[in-house]
């Protein structure tokens, strides 16, 4: 990233926006020779993150500097804990071998969160992107007031910080995703309908020596799916579900937030206008036609505790009711998604979350409905390997990618 970590009170980002090949955000270091070595710093960082284990003459060869700039670089890397050498690079290769030299499996990592509907999760990540430490409760989240449930987020955190400086890691920050909508650049949730909550700012509840970046879920999950997912184009809609549904839009590897930081709000697209009422105010949005508990309801199931393992289960085996609320729910995702490709144009969809495990019986319908509604246009509907994994390591990586945005900015949190 052109800019470091930020601490909780600036209210930025570490995780806005960031490109998939560099790291870097919309902000640059001014061109003095200070911000040119952070930058080149960074170059170093990230070719070997890429790339590695690579020598120093690979490594120049890649970003375009001489050996010896390149080795001043690596020096101050090696010193800080950021790289490591391996000794000499593998045999049968033409000349002198050099060190090869890897992202070191100490020094930072990034720490992510996720407050679900029904559950609270954290993992750390380290600068190679290994998950290092994780841990999930299972609790019902819905309605109950924000105090406990980040009260027992925080303690969940210092947990997961712990076990990872008992591996001799170090914290580089937290990164939160959110199921309803963050004000840009601040840690507030200004509404999370399916929590409901309301203008609720996490900063306070949280560990204060960790830097804070609080975002939605979707946004996060997007990040990931273009960060981590096999052959994601730098094009494309996500768009994910548990309880409700979100979608993040990434455009030439950015991600797309809105001039409030409230871009992709895509489960309270109406799509029958006089339709039931929805917990965001609204009447006939998707999330009641598509959303977990509304093909439940139209399936005639009960909630229980893996409701989408239920419905996978029971559409696997051929169970007609609970097809066709999955043909339901796909034809009103494909509706709501004609807006959206129509309107934007992207390479693809990318179906996440809940979404994935239930594609093969949303499929038939969404693609039907959006090939009929855009002209047969092509935009082809994909399938996220990530799952419901999505938040929190897109939370996860944003921090540790911020850490190879400006390895010279980044102290360890502690």
């Amino acid at each position: 990233m052109t800019a470091p970590l930020h601490d909780r009170d600036s209210g930025t980002s570490a995780a806005r926006p960031h490109d998939r090949h560099s790291g870097t955000s919309g902000a640059r270091l001014p061109d003095t020779q200070q911000g040119m070595r952070r930058r080149n710093l960074s170059r170093v960082m990230h070719t070997v993150a890429a790339h590695g284990p690579l020598s120093r003459a690979a490594v120049a060869s890649r970003i375009g500097l001489t050996r010896a700039a390149v080795s001043t670089l690596v020096d101050e890397l090696i010193r800080s804990e950021l790289l490591d050498e391996l000794g000499p690079e593998r045999p049968g290769r033409v000349g002198r071998p050099g060190s090869a030299l890897a992202v070191s499996a100490r020094g930072p990592v990034g720490v992510g969160a996720e407050v679900g509907v029904d559950h609270l999760a954290v993992c750390a990540v380290d600068l190679r992107g290994e998950t290092r430490a994780r841990v999930i409760q299972q609790v019902g989240n819905r309605g109950r007031p924000p105090e406990p449930v980040l009260r027992e987020l925080a303690a969940l955190v210092r947990r997961v910080c712990a076990e990872a400086r008992s591996a001799g890691l170090s914290p580089a920050g937290l990164a939160v995703a959110v199921p309803g909508l963050v004000a840009r650049d601040t840690h507030s949730v200004v509404r999370a309908p399916n929590l409901g909550w309301h203008d609720i700012d996490l900063g306070p509840h949280l560990p204060p020596e960790l830097p804070l970046t609080v975002d939605n879920e979707a946004n996060f999950g997007a990040l990931a799916e273009l960060w981590l997912g096999e052959g994601t184009p730098e094009d494309f809609l996500h768009v994910s579900a548990e309880i409700g549904i979100g979608a993040a839009l990434v455009i030439d590897g950015r991600l797309l937030r809105g001039t409030h930081g409230f871009a992709g709000e895509f489960g309270h697209m109406p799509v029958w206008p006089e339709g039931p009422s929805c917990p965001c105010g609204g009447r006939g949005c998707l999330e009641q036609y598509a959303g977990e508990k509304a093909v439940l309801r139209a399936a005639g199931l009960e909630a229980g505790e893996d409701r989408v393992a239920l419905l996978a289960e029971r559409a696997a085996a051929g169970d007609k009711a609970v097809r066709r609320a999955l043909g339901g729910a796909g034809t009103a995702l494909g509706i709501a998604l004609t807006g959206a490709v129509n309107l934007l144009d992207p390479r693809a969809v990318v179906l996440g979350g809940a979404l994935s495990r239930l594609a093969p019986w949303l499929l038939p319908s969404l693609e039907r409905e959006l090939a009929g509604r855009t002209g047969g246009r092509a935009c082809g509907v994909t399938v996220s390997g990530l799952g419901s994994d999505g938040p929190l390591l897109g939370a996860a990586h944003s921090v540790a990618r911020a850490v190879l945005d400006d390895p010279a900015g980044v102290g360890a949190a502690g």
